[in-house]
Order: structure tokens, then C-alpha cells, then sequence
């Protein structure tokens, strides 16, 4: 991870001066509050801000004064509820702000999750730092051959050593060549035009602001285990600050979201008639072969 003099200066400034507050804290966050947690080999995570906690949801599901309810039971048991019948409006009430420093082909996935509030280093402004992210050699895979947004079987130790080559032969070729453009002494080039030369694996940074409810749905998307391994180590480390952060919510959110399966109405029928005694197959399932195949990686765990 490379978080810079700067910016390590300002994290401990920022944690060496506690503030006192009215409002309602969770303990568990504030834990976590400017500390940067690393991902990939230059990459990191780190709350900037956040607002609300578990009786927060609760506060907001009653529309009521003060704490949700005296009974801790009771809270827990309404986020479960809440949870388990997609009632998503009081998770709104809930909001995280954080510092993201991650590969820009990382951040093209991660944008697709609109509702939220983003704002991203420019270059159009400033110059972009030479750190590009460079896979390990246990994450270097070839195409699946079953999934075409997925990756297969690891590559031979000579092929894994000919792309990290690569790789690191174009990224430096790229920069070099980008730094040259951009030199005042020498181009001169316009720092919005030199960026097009950059690979897509150099590190970018953002502010990313969202409400739990679309972070809870981020998070259900980007660290499952099909999800591109890059994006799923930030998710990983997400998840365990928001864990800390609002315990009820996250374990029904990993019962009712994340350990839990959705059957079609075909699927349904195949259960029920499996349950009552009946040797159900593909060709009388109704189903497509590759929702047969789901099908059984449901009923297989």
C-alpha cells in the first residue's frame, strides 16, 4: 500500500484531535475513522465520515424520537425484518463517505453503481502518481472457458512470467512516453490529452459517498465469489468496516442477502416435485441448460 508523507501527516492529525458530538456514534466506526486499510499491492480504503447506526434504521422504520427502542432484541429483530422484506428505505438513513485509492480498471466496474456521490482525482489537473497495480502470479489465469466475463485454470509459471514482463514493460513504456508529453520543457502537451497514454491498471483515487442501503447492494454484488477478483478484495475490506459499523444490519444482510439463494417459479416447481418423490431431469425441468446448471449449484451449496 502507498499512502503518501501528506496524506499519512493528515491521517494522524485528523485522528490526534477527537471532536465532541450530540449525535449518536457508532462505536464500532469510529474505530476505523481516517485509517487507511490496504488492498492490492498500492491501494487502499479509509473512512473519511459517516452518519447513522443500527437504531438509526430503526429510528427512521418508526419515524420516532430518540433511540429506536429501549430493547435491543426488539431493534434487532425489526433490521431482520426490514431486511428480510426489502424494506430498504430505512438503510437509507445511513451514509458512509470514503477515500478509495484504486486501479482505474477497477474504478470503470465500480462506477456502474450509480447511486452514489463520486468524486475522482483529476488529471486533468494534476499528475497522476507512477504506481500501476501488477497482479500476483497466483491471479494470472486464462480465459474461462464456461464463463466469458470470468478467468480459468492459472497460467504455466512461463506464460505467468511473460505477462507480468509485459505488463510492467508497457506500463513504464506508457508513463515514459506520458511524461515526456506533458514535460514543460520539452511538448508541453495539454494534461487532459497526455492521460489518454496511461494504462488502465495506473492507480486513480475518489471520494465515493453512499447511503447503506446502495452500498448493502454493492456489496452483495462485488464480494461474492464471482466477482473479479480486484474489485472483490475492496468489497472484502468494506465489509468488515461496515460489520463494525452497524452489526445488526450486516448479519441479517449476510442471512437474508448474501448466504441466501432466489429460485425462479421453474425452480420452485422442480423442488416441490423432487420433495414429493419425483426423479426430475433437464429435459423435464423446463428449464434452460444453464439455469438447470444454477439450479443444481443451488441445491449442491
Amino acid at each position: 500500500m502507498t499512502v503518501t508523507p501528506e496524506q499519512q501527516a493528515e491521517i494522524e492529525e485528523l485522528r490526534s484531535h477527537p471532536h465532541q458530538t450530540l449525535r449518536v456514534v457508532s462505536e464500532g466506526m469510529e474505530k476505523h475513522l481516517y485509517t487507511a486499510i490496504p488492498v492490492l499491492d498500492h491501494g487502499f480504503v479509509r473512512v473519511i465520515d459517516y452518519m447513522g447506526d443500527d437504531a438509526a434504521i430503526c429510528q427512521a422504520a418508526r419515524v420516532s424520537y430518540g433511540k429506536g427502542t429501549k430493547s435491543v432484541q426488539n431493534d434487532e429483530g425489526l433490521i431482520r425484518y426490514l431486511m428480510r422484506h426489502w424494506h430498504s428505505t430505512p438503510f437509507e438513513m445511513c451514509e458512509v463517505k470514503l477515500h478509495v485509492k484504486l486501479p482505474v480498471f477497477v474504478a470503470r466496474q465500480w462506477i456502474r453503481h450509480r447511486t452514489a456521490n463520486v468524486n475522482e482525482y483529476s488529471a486533468r489537473y494534476s499528475i497522476l502518481d507512477r504506481e500501476f497495480y501488477m497482479p500476483a502470479p497466483d491471479q494470472i489465469n486464462a480465459q474461462s472457458v464456461v464463463n466469458n466475463q470470468g478467468r480459468g485454470d492459472l497460467l504455466s509459471p512461463e506464460d505467468t512470467a511473460r505477462v507480468l514482463e509485459m505488463l510492467k514493460g508497457d506500463a513504464a513504456r506508457c508513463y515514459d512516453h506520458y511524461q515526456t508529453m506533458i514535460d514543460e520543457d520539452g511538448i508541453g502537451l495539454a494534461r487532459e490529452l497526455a492521460r489518454m497514454n496511461l494504462p488502465a491498471n495506473i492507480y486513480t483515487q475518489w471520494y465515493w459517498k453512499v447511503d447503506l442501503h446502495n452500498l448493502l447492494h454493492f456489496l452483495r454484488l462485488r464480494a461474492d465469489a464471482h466477482a473479479q477478483f480486484e474489485i472483490r478484495v475492496y468489497a472484502d475490506a468494506i465489509c468488515k468496516v461496515v460489520a463494525d459499523w452497524v452489526p445488526f444490519a450486516y448479519r441479517a444482510f449476510e442471512d437474508y442477502r448474501m448466504g441466501a439463494v432466489t429460485m425462479s417459479s421453474q425452480m420452485m416447481d422442480c423442488l416441490r416435485r423432487m420433495l414429493s418423490g419425483e426423479t426430475v431431469t433437464a429435459e423435464t425441468s423446463g428449464m434452460s441448460a444453464r439455469e438447470w446448471r444454477e439450479f443444481q449449484q443451488v441445491l449442491e451449496g
